[in-house]
């Protein structure tokens, strides 16, 4: 399974060119830009597995650095400030990494 087979090309696109710029991403945007938010728990759970490259049940910081990039190959990197923004942002438990509950919940909310 592949984010192009959840989630249109076009909508994509646009939610990566909204956060070209170095410090410009939101994941709230993003997330809404790329239609994830109107999608059931069950396709964001989906969508998690897929975003968790080393399929350790966690998205860890090294893993959301490179976040965008899981959405297209020549996507850019996420900054550092982005990067722990990102997960503090999801990250309830405090352990360091985004869990698939947490990340629906993110993602949903």
């Amino acid at each position: 399974m592949s984010l192009n087979s959840i989630l249109s090309a076009e909508a994509i696109d646009a939610a990566l060119k909204d956060c070209q710029a170095p410090d410009s991403f939101s994941h709230k945007k993003f997330f809404q830009l790329c239609g994830l938010t109107s999608k059931s728990p069950q396709v964001v759970k989906d969508v998690f597995r897929i975003l968790d490259n080393d399929a350790s049940g966690f998205i860890e910081e090294e893993e959301l650095k490179y976040f965008l990039q899981r959405f297209s190959p020549g996507a850019r990197v996420l900054t550092v400030s982005e990067t722990k923004t990102f997960l503090s942002a999801a990250d309830d438990d405090n352990d360091g990494k985004i869990g698939a509950e947490e990340f629906q919940q993110m993602v949903l909310s």
